[in-house]
Formats: structure tokens, sequence, C-alpha cells
């Protein structure tokens, strides 16, 4: 990583062991006192206000103790079976949607909170982003529908993107569960829609209004009966209404299998509410991150570095991480102001990230859900293009969030180098395709594809792995099938990835072919072709990534016609490499020629 520099710092305490590079969610091992007091990290906003300011971040508050309310094996077992049943509501919404990006690309999640929207489960295979969006969206819900005006079979519904996940092609659903009389909790989801009219998925988008259809919080569905009308409007405004209103049931489907899954829970552990059984999780889950804090030196560790941009104008992102005994702060001040185009990030998608990066170098661990956050603040300057105002557009905001993990691991990596990656060829890759299929009809697909993971101190980067998103890659007979599209060839990019002791992860090149008589409208989203992915502690950095049109390179960031015949070719960029090149074992070195991962004489 570029060198960046930082405060002095006396350090209290070193980690003892290396932690792993993805923010697991796996059942807590041991019980703790409940937390009734904690302010929650993630700010609420105002209802009349789009925007979050720094200044209504609430303070990381530390916990006062409190007797546990359930037997460590009890609780144990309570948060297994919550587990068990949002992936059963995973399982139903992926075998039931319509698009790729939820069916292939698992571009979705659900989560359990309680009645106040706390979160408490979520699958482990959730997008990262959307374990911190998702209770925040259940907040929203709350301001505008209380909850004793909350009735069965209401579905709430929006795509704010300030109030859901960023950008508006993200559709957010919650449902109030009632157990005798009373709102218990809430199932939710969000799901990508393939399509949400105006310009979605451009880079070129101006503000939410280019961007697509909005919709605001209200009631899809009013005691059990949906919104007719709603759904024609939706149907008038998408370009692919079979998939986007067949995605939408889909994420209702799995808000149903939650609750029929817990009120047999309820009614079998004889719960009156799951208050009591989140204070316990969020408690532990609480004291497992403050202990992961603890064990870094008290200090502050900046650190800034450039992405792509929009044509010549790189962003800076700036972070200062402030470590003080349990409790962390992280500030954004001197980011980059808010683009004219759709790059920014709004608050709740810095603040999912920032949380997700801190969760991988800290305590991966620990369970995602609101405990896990009370010791964390995050500052981001309104009016920056980490917390954007309204009608700015954030269609694209991976472009800038996406870098966000990164970020953490810049700044945390001075101080504890062994528990962090190299850069990573992220953002992901992808390409909006819009146009006629073979047989004439309109299609409108996103497909995914990945660049190298950087290596860390243990072992080589992942070659074409999404992070910090964990979208799947898109296989090419489905990619065949949902688009006139011809894959010509998909191969692994030798001496893509950095030169290490531990190499950074392969990009890879893509090439396709427009089969269709009619030219296609092709939208991407790609960064690491003009900032490469640093290596670390000697690593070199990785290969950038280009984007071909018939030959000839192309702005990854405006939209493209492909003609009939024409073909495209994407070459994702390496991850950074770990350790200095002379380092390298020698077998490792003679595996990656064999397997031609490197040229012959390479020391990578």
């Amino acid at each position: 990583m570029p060198a960046a520099r930082k405060t002095a710092a006396t350090p209290r305490k070193t980690s003892k062991t290396a932690r792993s590079s993805s923010a697991r969610q796996t059942a807590p091992k041991k019980l703790v006192a409940r937390n009734p007091d904690a302010k929650k990290a993630m700010p609420r906003k105002a209802s009349s206000s789009r925007t979050v300011s720094k200044k209504n971040a609430a303070p990381a508050k530390a916990s006062r103790a409190a007797a546990p309310r359930f037997d460590a094996v009890t609780l144990q077992v309570l948060w297994t079976r919550l587990i068990t049943i949002v992936n059963e509501a995973a399982a139903a919404l992926a075998r039931t949607s319509f698009s790729t990006l939820v069916r292939e690309a698992y571009d979705f999640s659900c989560i359990i909170t309680d009645d106040k929207g706390q979160g408490l489960a979520q699958p482990p295979g959730s997008i990262p982003a959307f374990i911190g969006t998702l209770p925040a969206t259940v907040k929203h819900f709350l301001d505008v529908f209380p909850v004793e005006t909350l009735r069965p079979g209401d579905i709430l519904i929006t795509n704010d993107p300030w109030k859901g996940t960023g950008h508006l092609a993200d559709v957010s659903v919650a449902k109030p569960i009632f157990h005798k009389g009373k709102v218990v909790a809430f199932a939710a989801s969000v799901a990508h829609a393939p399509d949400m009219g105006g310009r979605t998925g451009s880079t070129e988008s101006r503000d939410v209004y280019e961007e697509g259809f909005q919709i605001p919080a209200m009631r899809f569905c009013a005691g059990g009966k949906p919104d007719q009308t709603f759904l024609k409007i939706l149907e008038a405004n998408v370009r692919s209404a079979d998939e986007v209103v067949g995605d939408l049931w889909a994420q209702v489907s799995a808000l149903e299998v939650i609750e029929k899954r817990l009120l047999p829970l309820m009614r079998q552990y004889k719960l009156e509410s799951l208050r009591e059984v989140a204070d316990d999780i969020h408690a532990r889950s609480e004291k497992a991150m403050r202990t992961a804090i603890r064990a870094v030196p008290d200090g502050t560790y900046p650190y800034e570095f450039q992405t792509d941009g929009l044509l010549d104008t790189p962003v800076t992102i700036r972070i200062a991480i402030t470590v003080k005994g349990d409790e962390l702060e992280v500030d954004y001040e001197g980011t980059s102001p808010q683009a004219h185009n759709a790059l920014n990030s709004a608050y709740c998608y810095t603040y999912a990230y920032t949380m997700y990066g801190l969760k991988c170098v800290l305590s991966p661990e620990v369970p995602n859900n609101e405990g896990a956050f009370r010791p964390v603040r995050v500052k981001a300057p309104v009016g920056s293009i980490v917390n954007h105002q309204f009608p700015n557009s954030g269609c694209s905001r991976v472009m800038i969030g996406h870098y966000l993990p990164f970020a953490v691991l810049g700044a945390l990596g001075q101080v504890i180098p062994q528990q962090v990656m190299a850069g990573p060829g992220s953002p992901i890759w992808s390409v909006l395709m819009r146009g006629k299929d073979m047989a004439g009809r309109p299609f409108s697909n996103k497909i995914f594809f990945n660049g190298g993971v950087g290596a860390n101190h243990r072992a080589d980067g992942l070659s074409t792995m999404a992070w910090p998103s964990n979208v799947s890659l898109t296989p090419a007979e489905v990619l065949e099938q949902l688009t006139p599209c011809r894959v010509v060839s998909k191969q692994l990019r030798p001496d893509s990835g950095g030169a290490g002791q531990f190499r950074g992860g392969l990009g890879q090149d893509i090439l396709l072919e427009n089969r269709s008589a009619h030219p296609m409208v092709l939208a991407f989203l790609a960064e690491r072709t003009k900032q490469p992915a640093p290596g670390l502690a000697g690593g070199k950095d990785g290969e950038l990534g280009s984007l071909l049109i018939d030959g000839e390179p192309v702005d990854p960031k405006r939209q493209h016609i492909l003609q009939p015949g024409g073909r495209i070719l994407m070459r994702t960029p390496g991850g950074g490499g770990y350790g200095s090149p002379d380092r390298r074992a020698a077998d490792a070195i003679a595996r990656d020629r064999r397997l031609a991962f490197t040229a012959a004489g390479a020391k990578r």
C-alpha cells in the first residue's frame, strides 16, 4: 500500500493472532450481560431530511452490565434457529426470483429485526452492504409508519437511496410480524432489481430523477392486499416488467417464510417478544467487538489514496481511524466533494462498508447485528462524495463505496499489518446490457465479472473473486441463454496479480460478441483502470484493468453501443502482492509457471 502518515501512538497492547479477511456470521460462543442503554451506532435521519450530518452520528457508549436473561445453551439454540430461518428465506427468494441478479449473482439479503428495527440475524451469504443498511431501512419505515399504525399483512416498500442502500435499483421491503396482537419483529428483504427505469446502471446520471423510478416509503400491501395501482405504475416505468415484478414477489415470499418459521419458534420457547433475545445477543456481540478494539494500540491512523474518478479527475478518499480504549471512530474529513454524476455514496452505504472493513480486520467471527456496531462511530462530511445530498445521484455508488473497506485496511495496516491484505482489484466489474434478443424481444440483464483479491501474510490472493462485495460471477452458459451474446473466450490473465512473497489474485479476460441483428446498449461499472491495486509490505501492485470495444480502448464510465457482430473485451484488474518477491517460495514459483499464472522466469 502507498505510504501514509500517522500520528504518534503509544501501543497499549499488540494483537496476538491474525484474523480472517472476511467477516463471517457465526453463532456466538459465550454469554455476556445485555446492554439496554447503549446507543445505536447507525444514526437515524429526521423524516424531513435525505442526508445524514456527521454531527448526527451517535457516539459509542460504554456498556452497563445487566444480568443475562438466557442461559448460554438456550441462547445458542435460539440464535442458530434464527440463522436457519433467514437462510431458508434466502433460498426461497433465490429459487422464486426471475432475474440473474438474484438467481445467479445473489445480489440480495433477508434479515430479522426486533420490534425496534435492530438487526438480529442475516444469512451468512448476505451482501456486506445490506447487512449494514437493511436494519436502518426498517427504522426509517417506523419513522413513517409508527408501530401502532401497522396491521397484520402490511408490507412496506421503498427504494429511497438515502433510506435504503444508496441507489434506486435496490428495492427494500419489510413486514411486521405480530404475536398475540402486537408487533414483535420485522422480516425484511432487499434485492437488486434488473431495471428501475431512467438511466439505471449508468455512471452518467446527474441526479436521482435521471436515475430512474422512485418509490417513497409506502405500503405495498395493506392488510394482505397488494396495491394494484402501484404495480401498474411500476410496470409502466421499467424495461423488464416481468423480471422486476417477479423479483418483488420473490422478496415477499421470503418475508412469508420468515413469519411462518419465527412464530412457531416463539411459541415453542414461550417468548412474548424478541426483545430479551435481542438484548442478550446484542450485548455479547458488543462485548466481543470492544475486546477486539481494545487489542489495537490507541492512536489516530490516517490514510489517503485516489480512485480513477471520472474522465481526468480522480477522487480522493481520506480516512482517519482513531482508537481510544474499547471505542473507535472513523472520520472521512478531507474526502472529495460530491460529484455531479452517479459516483456518490450515500451515508448509509458509506457506513455499511466502513463497518464491514472494520469487522474483517478486527473481529470477523462476531455476529453481524446491532450490538457489534455499537462501539464504532462513523463521520462523513455532508456534501462529500461519501455523504452526498439530494438530488445528486448515487446510481454507481459501488465505484466509491467498494473502496471504503480498502481504506480501513490502509489505515489499520500501519499498526496491525498482519491482520490486513494488500489492495484488491475491486470495485466489482459489471456490464448492464439492454437491447433486443435473437427473437427481437426486449431484454435487460446485468452481468458481473470480478478481478483478483489482494494477498496477505499467509496466502496468495484469490483470483476472479468479488471483494468487498460477494456477488457471484455469471456463468457463461447463463449469459448466453439470457442475452444475445456469445462468450468467445473467458480466461485468467497471466501476471495480472502483483508479485510478492504471496502473489495477488489474478484478473480475467472476457471476450463477448453481439450475435443479435440489433445494436445493444452497454453501461459498465469498472475501476482500477488508472489506479492499480497497491501491494503491501514490499509486494508489487496488481495490473490495471481495461475495456475494449472492437479492439479500441473506451471509457468505462460512459454508455456505449455495441453493433451487431461487435465484440467487447473486459480485462479485469489483479490484486496487490504481499511481501518481497525475492522471498517467494520456489515451489510456488514453479506452480505458477506450470499453471500459466505467470510468465516463465518471473518471480511472482
